[in-house]
């Protein structure tokens, strides 16, 4: 029976008709579950005797704190002044409860350390780590323990990293360059170029044996979880040796029904509706991955515990009603007793894992979830709390690498906030006169991005500031498309048209939530810039802290609140105009912009109000979309693509993004061929045509007039062999006049090609402005920049960039020319205003 002590603690009178009212949060077993994290987290990134040394040292101390009590005992019970000061026990029960704690910290801290220190061990041992350092090639036979994933494509310098396969798997089996064969179980990553077995290799199932020939190389950070990385290539199909097991078999039949169910959907519900049922997100483009990455949804397209809480809700109802006669869901109007819910429950959640994959993200999801059983299964909120540390502690002790990841340390921090913070700021906005259910939505947003937003700033260096809004918005449509999926998945191995009728309805809300990210997203203000790394994080968290702790007095104001959601709106839609006024940029009656978009090019003509002729995009798509969001460009007559290496034609998605583009125009050389079968295939996406820039072309648009110096043909119309193998001297060179200004944009040209276009236009004029060649290397023909003499000199590159952009010799040239040199890396972005002697330049630092 519940102590009167007890119901004055819950804040209820005694006998309140709530049959579990509950005194204070139970905390005590938060320390010890932190203690081990904290152990393991450390233990890993050292040496095993150090890990070893750690854990002794830390069983040492539990253990002489839980002797002390009982030998001050001993020697106090013979003395009887002692013996009269402790005849109530309190002193000495306390003290045996403090010790007993401490020492229960301590002695988790040593197991979060001895398992940290084995793990570590075990994965350091064996030959696979020595091979791995001299980067031997050996033949191995390995289990495979995830399935296939593809990278995200990089930009590096001019290229673009290729998509390559990434599996996670199991040596069993090692045949060394010298034949030594090893029987072993050393984690590696497996990386699969690409290949034309490549959808072969992607297919593949955990449990898969295969027998692999490669190359060995050491991780790229220390303390992973993966003793080497083994490279091979997709040439020829993978060799298995042993089939998949039966278990893993069917959550792969059953993931493969729930892909074809959802292939007559959009392009974005087809690829959103596995990733957020199973986390499948093969066909998730990157443009929409960067969507939700910036609105902060990117949960959604990971298995988390939301999807198997919204599973047991379906089954029981709320977790407030679960032991109430009133309690809701499936299991009570289906007469089923509260213990074999509770079975099913359990049943559901062991599925939950087999079909999602028993990876690490996953055992995360399926202890947040029950978790959430738990509180079904008693109604008893605050007992979460210690069913968290619970699920931490085991978890980590289980497997000691979570220790070190971020996806787990926001898993928790999440739940957490959702246990602590969001019941409170719910009742205080219920005080407010907010209605409970959404009171309830606003404060588990507003809570999981108070905690998780300085670890998001530490990967991202950035803060969405349409997170809360995007994630309320979404909300409402994850739990229907989240049931609708699932109940696709089953269906799909017995009635395949049944599965893709469920999937059909399932698409509306996967598309809401789509069309929230991209909307969200497009926003000008969507994102702001952030101080990186911990220090971003302190400075992000102090003043989170500082708001929450000052929203109270805050509310006592409205005017001030209302002054601040103002504010917080016009900094997310940037309006042109304020903007203006407030940060000077662009500045007015702008010419000639060249954006700042890190290594690479990008730069836009003035055509118009809201229009610009676009030439090159930089190597981001986020770079260059930011870039003409803030010059409030809406339409592009002509997008102009000089080249096709990466660092000049990757930021193209970003550049269509939300604007009308009329034609996209290229250089006549397709090389490098990757890269422009990307152009062709974003803008064949975008519904925009492709057409290729000839020598001599002359067009005007609005106050623009300009004319295609390079490629250049010779008589016979054939163009000149300087040009046939380099992407770089095939450019597209644009000598441009935009009312009094006049302009010359050399692209990647290199000395022979500037030597060539140089012998075909002689007679070339002066110009005001130069767009200098390659980011200002140390390759340039100073006949051409004699005979142009720019009064302006503008260099697009990189901060810290490794090539040592821009050259010093190529800038002292320029200034020995008199040209007064710009340049993104130090200045920003770039905008020429005026002609003549009006002509100027400002930077945006």
């Amino acid at each position: 029976m519940s102590s009167p002590d007890v119901h004055t603690a819950s804040g209820r009178r005694l006998g309140s008709a709530d049959p579990y009212q509950e005194g204070p949060v139970d905390l005590r077993l938060v320390p010890p579950a932190l203690a081990a994290w904290a152990a393991a987290g450390l233990a890993l990134g050292t040496s095993g005797r150090s890990a070893a040394v750690g854990a002794v040292l830390c069983a040492c101390a539990a253990l002489t704190l839980l002797a002390g009590p009982l030998v001050v005992a001993a020697v106090s019970a013979g003395r009887a002044r002692a013996a009269r000061r402790t005849a109530d026990g309190q002193p000495y029960a306390r003290l045996r409860t403090t010790t007993t704690a401490a020492a229960g910290v301590l002695l988790c801290a040593a197991a979060g350390a001895a398992a940290a220190g084995l793990h570590g061990a075990d994965t350091r041992s064996g030959p696979v780590p020595g091979l791995a350092e001299g980067y031997t090639r050996v033949e191995a036979e390995l289990t495979v323990t995830s399935d296939p994933r593809q990278t995200r494509p990089r930009v590096r310098g001019d290229h673009s990293t290729p998509v390559s396969l990434l599996l996670d798997a199991e040596i069993d089996r090692l045949t060394g360059p010298d034949g030594t064969v090893t029987r072993l179980r050393t984690p590696v990553l497996v990386m699969v170029a690409p290949g034309a077995a490549a959808a072969q290799w992607q297919r593949l199932l955990p449990s898969t044996g295969l027998r692999i020939s490669g190359r060995l190389a050491p991780p790229r950070l220390e303390g992973e979880r993966i003793a080497a990385v083994l490279g091979t290539d997709a040439d020829d199909p993978p060799r298995v040796i042993a089939a998949p097991t039966l278990l893993q078999r069917t959550a792969g039949q059953l993931r493969s029904g729930l892909r074809k169910a959802s292939d007559g959907l959009d392009s974005d519900a087809r690829a959103l509706l596995p990733g957020l049922v199973v986390g499948d997100t093969s066909r998730v483009t990157p443009e929409l991955h960067d969507a939700f990455k910036a609105t902060d949804l990117t949960h959604l397209l990971a298995v988390s515990g939301a999807n198997l809480s919204i599973l047991l809700f379906l089954l029981i109802g709320p977790p407030g009603t679960a032991l109430r006669s009133e309690r809701r869901g499936l299991a009570p109007r289906l007469g089923i007793s509260l213990r074999m819910t509770a079975l099913i429950g359990g049943g559901i959640a062991l599925g939950f894992v087999i079909v999602c994959r028993p990876e690490a993200s996953v055992l995360r999801a399926a202890a947040c979830g029950l978790i959430t059983l738990l509180a079904i299964g008693t109604g008893r909120r605050r007992s979460l709390i210690p069913a968290l540390a619970a699920a931490v502690l085991l978890l980590v002790l289980y497997d000691p690498w979570l220790a070190r990841s971020y996806g787990f340390l926001l898993s928790v921090l999440a739940t957490g906030a959702l246990l602590t913070l969001a019941p409170r700021w719910s009742s205080a906005l219920q005080r407010h006169r907010v209605p409970p259910r959404l009171a309830e939505v606003l404060a588990a947003a507003g809570a999981a991005q108070a905690v998780c937003a300085p670890v998001v700033v530490v990967l991202a260096s950035r803060v969405s500031l349409v997170a809360i809004p995007c994630n309320l918005l979404a909300e409402f449509a994850v739990a229907p498309a989240t049931v609708l999926g699932f109940a696709a998945l089953a269906v799909a191995p017995v009635s395949m048209a049944a599965a893709e009728d469920l999937a059909l309805v399932a698409g509306w809300p996967v598309g809401w939530i789509a069309s929230v990210a991209r909307t969200g997203a497009a926003l000008p203000g969507a994102e702001a810039d952030w101080p990186g790394g911990w220090r971003g994080a302190a400075l992000l968290a102090v003043l989170t802290t500082a708001l929450v702790l000052s929203a109270r007095r805050l509310a006592r104001h409205p005017w001030v609140c209302s002054a601040a959601v103002l504010a917080l709106v016009l900094a997310v839609l940037r309006p042109v105009p304020l903007t203006r006024i407030m940060t000077g940029w662009p500045p007015p009656d702008w010419a000639f912009v060249m954006c700042d978009v890190g290594q690479g090019d990008a730069m836009v003509l003035a055509a118009g109000e809201g229009t610009g002729v676009v030439v090159d995009t930089g190597p981001d798509p986020r770079l260059v979309d930011r870039c003409l969001r803030d010059l409030g460009i809406t339409r592009v007559p002509l997008l102009l693509l000089t080249h096709f290496h990466a660092d000049h034609v990757r930021g193209l998605p970003g550049a269509l993004r939300g604007r009308k583009v009329a034609a996209i125009q290229t250089t006549s050389l397709d090389e490098p061929a990757d890269q422009a079968a990307f152009v062709k295939r974003t803008a064949a996406t975008a519904n925009v045509p492709v057409i290729p820039a000839g020598e001599g072309e002359r067009r005007r648009i609005g106050p623009l007039d300009w004319r295609v110096l390079w490629p250049a043909a010779d008589a016979r119309g054939a163009v000149p062999a300087v040009v046939t193998e380099e992407p770089n001297d095939s450019s597209v060179t644009l000598f441009v006049r935009s009312g009094g200004l006049t302009l010359l944009l050399l692209g990647d040209l290199e000395p022979p090609a500037q030597r060539g276009m140089l012998r075909h236009y002689p007679a070339l004029p002066r110009v005001d402005v130069l767009k200098v060649a390659h980011h200002g290397s140390a390759y340039q023909d100073t006949a051409l920049l004699r005979s142009a003499r720019p009064r302006l000199a503008l260099i697009s590159c990189g901060t810290d960039n490794p090539y040592g952009h821009p050259a010093a010799r190529t800038v002292e040239a320029l200034t020995a020319g008199g040209a007064k040199v710009f340049r993104t890396d130090t200045d920003g972005a770039i905008a020429v205003t005026g002609s003549g002697a009006g002509l100027r330049a400002a930077g945006r630092s």
